[in-house]
C-alpha cells in the first residue's frame, strides 16, 4: 500500500482471497499527530467561540432557567399542577425519566462494549456519547426526584439514618432506580474522566494563561505521557469498560421492572427487558447522530468525524430500530396467544383506543422511518440521517408515552377510567430538561475536547511501527 494509511483507501479481501473490499479511511486529509491534535483542540483554545455558541447558550440557560422554575412552582403548589389523574398516577415525569435514561445508553454501548471487541471507529465519536451519558443521566435524576410529590422527605429514599428511624423499602421498583441510576451515573462519569486525562494533560501544556494551565493541570491528575502512565491508563481504561459493559444490559432492565414487576395488564411482560434495552441503544445513538452532524460541521472536524463513522451509526440504529419493531409485534402475539381478554384489550386499545394518534406516532417514527436506512444514500446524506434521527427520539418519547398512560387510563374498571392529558407546567417541564441538556452540552464542547485526541491518533500511521499498517477494524 503507497501513501499514507489516513488518505489511502482500505482495501481487504474476501473469504476467497480474491475480490478486494474498499472502506473508507477512519481519518481524512493529509493529517499526524500533530494536526490532530491542532484540530481538536483550536476548538477549546480559541478566544472567543463562535456567535452561534453564544446565542445556543443564552437560549439553552433561559429554556434551563424556565425549568427549575417549574420546580420551584411545583414544590410550591404541589403535583396537581400536573395533569395526573385517577388512574393516571404516573404521567410525563415517568415518560420523561424513561426517555432520558434511554439517550444515556449509547455512550456505555460505544465507548464500553466497542472497545472491548476493538472496533476502531468509536475513537472519533465516544467523547460524544461519552458527554451525553453523562447529562443524560442528570436530566433523567431529576424526574423521579420531583414526581415523589412531597420532595422536602426525598431523601427516605436513600438507606441513611433519619429521624424517622426509617428505611426505604428494597422490594420498591423506586429504589432499585435509585441505585441502578446512581451506579450507571457514577461509572460513566468514571470512565469518561478516566479517557479525558491524556487530553486534558495536552490542553495543560498548550494553555496560554495561568488560570487555564492551573486548571486543566488539576485536572490532569499529574499526567507526563510516561510508559508507566500509559500502561496503567490501558489497564484503568479496559477495567472499566469491562465494568461498564454490563451496565447497558442491567440499567435499562432495571427501569423496566417498574413496569414488568406490576399487575397492570401491558407492564407485566418478560419482553419488557430486552424491549427496553434495544430501545434505549435505539435512541441514544439517534441522539448522538442528532449532536455530531451540526457539531463535526460547525467546528471543522469533518476529516477526524467522517462519514464512515456517521454510517456505522446508522447501521445501529437500523439493527435497534428493527428489534424494537419485532418487540412491537411480539407484543400483541403475546396478548392474543395467552387468552387473557384483559391483556387483549389493552393492545388493541392502544392501536384503536384515544391514544391511538401516539401509537400510530410511535410506530411510524420507530418502525417504518429507520427502514430507510437500508439504502446507503440515506445513510451518508447528512441532511436525512439528521431528520431520522430527529424523528427516532421523538417516536421513542411517544413509546414511552403510550406503555405509561395506555395502561393506566383504561385499566380493570370501566368505572375508573379517566384521559389523561398534560398541563402546560408538564410541557415547560419537559422543555426545560433539554434545556439543561444542551447547556451542558455546550459547556462540554467549549471547555474539552469534543474529539478523544489519545485515541484518534492510533488510528494514524505514525503511531506504528510497520509503515502505517496498523489495525483498523470496523
Amino acid at each position: 500500500m503507497t501513501g499514507t494509511m489516513s488518505t489511502a483507501v482500505i482495501e481487504e479481501f474476501d473469504n476467497t482471497g480474491v475480490a478486494p473490499r474498499q472502506r473508507a479511511p477512519l481519518v481524512l486529509g493529509e493529517h499526524d499527530l500533530a494536526s490532530v491534535t491542532e484540530a481538536v483542540c483550536r476548538v477549546v483554545e480559541r478566544p472567543k467561540p463562535p456567535r452561534a455558541w453564544y446565542i445556543a447558550f443564552a437560549v439553552s440557560s433561559a429554556v434551563t432557567g424556565m425549568l427549575f422554575a417549574m420546580i420551584g412552582y411545583l414544590f410550591l403548589v404541589g403535583v396537581g399542577v400536573w395533569g395526573v389523574n385517577n388512574p393516571v398516577s404516573w404521567g410525563w415525569a415517568i415518560v420523561n425519566f424513561v426517555f432520558w435514561v434511554g439517550i444515556g445508553h449509547a455512550g456505555t454501548l460505544i465507548s464500553a462494549i466497542l472497545f472491548l471487541f476493538r472496533q476502531r471507529w468509536r475513537n472519533s465519536i465516544n467523547r460524544f456519547a461519552e458527554a451525553m451519558t453523562i447529562f443524560a443521566v442528570m436530566c433523567a435524576g431529576i424526574f423521579p426526584a420531583i414526581h415523589v410529590g412531597r420532595v422536602w422527605v426525598a431523601y427516605w429514599l436513600f438507606p441513611i439514618p433519619n429521624q424517622m428511624q426509617m428505611w426505604p423499602n428494597f422490594r420498591s421498583p423506586l429504589i432499585w432506580d435509585v441505585f441502578a441510576v446512581n451506579t450507571y451515573m457514577l461509572v460513566s462519569l468514571v470512565f469518561w474522566y478516566v479517557g479525558l486525562i491524556p487530553d486534558l494533560a495536552t490542553l495543560r501544556d498548550r494553555a496560554t494563561t495561568r488560570i487555564r494551565q492551573i486548571a486543566y493541570g488539576l485536572a490532569a491528575l499529574g499526567w507526563r505521557g510516561s510508559q508507566r502512565h500509559w500502561h496503567r491508563y490501558e489497564v484503568a481504561y479496559l477495567l472499566l469498560a469491562a465494568l461498564a459493559t454490563p451496565l447497558v444490559i442491567s440499567v435499562h432492565s432495571v427501569v423496566s421492572f417498574d413496569f414488568a414487576v406490576a399487575q397492570l395488564p401491558g407492564w407485566h411482560t418478560t419482553i419488557f427487558p430486552p424491549y427496553f434495552v434495544a430501545g434505549a441503544i435505539f435512541s441514544g445513538c439517534a441522539m448522538v447522530v442528532t449532536l455530531i452532524v451540526p457539531a463535526r460541521q460547525w467546528f471543522g472536524l469533518r476529516e477526524l468525524v467522517t462519514r464512515r463513522h456517521l454510517e456505522n451509526l446508522t447501521k445501529v440504529i437500523l439493527a435497534t430500530g428493527s428489534i424494537v419493531g419485532y418487540a412491537y409485534a411480539i407484543e400483541f402475539f403475546t396478548a392474543w396467544y395467552s387468552g387473557n381478554a384483559y391483556e387483549l384489550f389493552t393492545f388493541v386499545n392502544r392501536a384503536l383506543g384515544p391514544y391511538a394518534w401516539a401509537y400510530w406516532i410511535m410506530i411510524t417514527c420507530n418502525v417504518l422511518v429507520p427502514q430507510l436506512f437500508w439504502f446507503k444514500r440515506c445513510r451518508t446524506n447528512l441532511v436525512i440521517m439528521f431528520i431520522i434521527s430527529i424523528l427516532v427520539n421523538v417516536g421513542m418519547w411517544f413509546e414511552r408515552f403510550v406503555i405509561v398512560t395506555t395502561s393506566l387510563s383504561r385499566d380493570f374498571l370501566p368505572s375508573s377510567w379517566d384521559y389523561y392529558s398534560p398541563t402546560w407546567v408538564d410541557i415547560l417541564t419537559f422543555i426545560g430538561s433539554f434545556g439543561l441538556f444542551f447547556t451542558m452540552f455546550l459547556l462540554f464542547i467549549r471547555y474539552l475536547p469534543m474529539v478523544a485526541m489519545a485515541e484518534v491518533k492510533t488510528l494514524m500511521p505514525q503511531a506504528h511501527g510497520h509503515g502505517g499498517k496498523g489495525g483498523d477494524h470496523a
